[in-house]
């Protein structure tokens, strides 16, 4: 069976339910979805939710084997509560526990362990990286079925739709108070915005909270109410400030990469997108924030005022938000202290869930207004198909995050990225893993010129008067042949116990699987 992206999709995937091919951007569900519910809890007057560990937490939930838990990435690399709770989960014996988490980072290579030993069988992911990642991609037989790969969006669907049920939702908050209201603004860990815990916790059978500022008082505005809340546990520290949050997030200083940023920065300007009322969402990366200083200054120059900005936020768009650049804020993931400031003192840097955010089966999306997106990507090819996910040996070593959402939502997706890397051209035949599809990609900006999809006309005469290279993706392509050559393709195992993981479309249809690399 082939999708309409052009991939080859199996019949039968080991362990996975029957899937529906990529279909195009924007399908309807094959038949009306109810949104999920779970099981009434009543919690009587005067009752306490602190309970003094992990494993009394885990006791009370009545966690057993076969049930499906979840966590928020907000603490990034410095996440503690995952290792926290799976040794709890660990030390009562339970096995077959399937992890449905917004993300992984290379502080959750110790999951390797409770694989091995049989304690988790199954993830649900946007991300995997460092060790864990490449274990996963040698070793697909280890997990009961393959990993499944979802967007930010897609994840907040599948939640809603009730096609990922969570047992137990273990969530890290920075301040909580004894009933169970809780931030992350405050507190010694603050990470900011917790958009991604707000779902879990609204859908998730049962809540755990585990803090590391549990506090008497009370905390307001909160981002998980009580309501939402069965038990609460304080622990020493549920992260790492440094991994959570840095001081402001730096400008790159590289020279192509500034070569990049203010190409990419040109484009948008000449888009036909940038005058009064735009709106844009830039993301965390050092070349986007350099495609960002260089927009801050031409709406200084051109006297231009945006509409809202979208998206994990940083202090230099907490900064452009002071500044009166922008209207609003809305913020999902936080990236640096700056920008948690932001949140916590202007009333204009507006807190979301990521169903608010991306999720392309509610009635409004805030992204489905978006004007300007600027995203990275790992490959791209002749269709302008996006790789981010698989690296040029074929691991498993990045993260789909908001990529397919805002790139189909948005009016101007931006792919930022060199055309070589170290001797590997970027522009391939055919990339390795579809996490993006081509149709939804509009300019890709390469430090050799760039390239409009032909879809887009109006753009191309646009960008006709900016004075930039424009190029075919084919001729972009040829350039970096001409200078590194043509490199080899990666040799995939083709047999079905092979596929390492699935990449679901936002919509819950098969984008792509991941082979394992031989």
């Amino acid at each position: 069976m082939k999708n309409k992206a052009g991939r080859e999709l199996p019949n039968h995937i080991y362990g996975l339910k029957a899937y529906r091919p990529y279909e195009g951007l924007f399908v309807n569900p094959p038949e009306p979805v109810p949104m999920a519910g779970r099981t009434l809890r009543v919690g009587r007057p005067s009752s306490n939710k602190v309970l003094p560990s992990l494993i009394e937490a885990v006791e009370a939930t009545g966690l057993r084997d076969g049930m499906t838990i979840s966590f928020h990435h907000h603490f990034r690399n410095g996440d503690y509560v995952n290792k926290l709770v799976m040794t709890a989960i660990a030390a009562k014996g339970i096995k077959d526990i399937t992890i449905a988490t917004s993300s992984l980072n290379d502080c959750h290579d110790f999951l390797i362990d409770y694989i091995e030993d049989g304690t988790i069988t199954a993830l649900e992911t946007s991300g995997l990286r460092g060790k864990l990642g490449a274990y996963l991609t040698k070793n697909p037989g280890k997990l009961k079925r393959p990993v499944i790969v979802r967007s930010h969006g897609g994840r907040a669907r599948a939640i809603e739709a009730g096609e990922v049920k969570i047992d137990v939702a273990f969530m890290g908050v920075p301040t909580c108070d004894r009933f169970g209201n809780a931030t992350g603004r405050l507190g010694k860990s603050a990470c900011g915005s917790l958009g991604y815990a707000m779902l879990d916790s609204r859908f998730a059978e049962q809540v755990v909270l585990v803090t590391d500022n549990l506090i008497d008082g009370y905390v307001f505005p909160y981002s998980i109410p009580q309501t939402d809340v069965n038990y609460i546990v304080a622990v020493e520290a549920i992260g790492d400030p440094e991994g959570i949050a840095s001081g402001i997030l730096k400008i790159t200083k590289n020279p192509i990469q500034l070569l990049l940023a203010e190409a990419a920065a040109k484009v948008i300007e000449h888009s036909g997108y940038f005058k009064n009322g735009y709106s844009i969402q830039m993301g965390g990366g050092g070349s986007a924030l350099a495609v960002g200083r260089f927009i801050r200054e031409k709406m200084l120059k051109q006297e231009i005022k945006g509409s809202f900005g979208v998206g994990g936020v940083t202090g230099l768009f907490a900064q452009m938000l002071e500044e009166g650049l922008f209207e609003i804020c809305y913020d999902t993931q936080t990236f640096d202290t700056t920008a948690i400031q932001s949140l916590r003192e202007n009333p204009r840097h507006v807190e979301i869930s990521s169903s608010f955010y991306a999720n392309p089966w509610s009635p409004g999306p805030i992204i489905n207004d978006l004007d300007v997106v600027i995203l990275g990507a790992t490959e791209v090819d002749l269709d302008f198909n996006v790789n981010v996910i698989t690296n040029s040996n074929g691991l498993l070593m990045g993260a789909s995050g908001g990529h397919s959402d805002i790139a189909a939502a948005s009016k101007l997706a931006i792919i930022v990225m060199p055309l070589i890397r170290g001797r590997l051209p970027m522009v391939r035949d055919r990339v390795q893993n579809i996490v993006t599809p081509g149709e939804s990609i509009d300019v890709v900006v390469t430090d050799r010129g760039i390239a409009v999809n032909p879809r887009r006309q109006d753009l191309i005469d646009n960008l006709r008067k900016s004075g930039l290279k424009i190029m075919t993706i084919e001729e972009l392509q040829e350039v970096a042949h001409k200078l590194v050559g043509k490199p080899q393709e990666i040799v995939l195992s083709e047999e079905d116990k092979d596929i390492v993981a699935i990449v679901e479309y936002r919509d819950g249809t098969l984008l792509d699987v991941i082979r394992k690399p031989l």
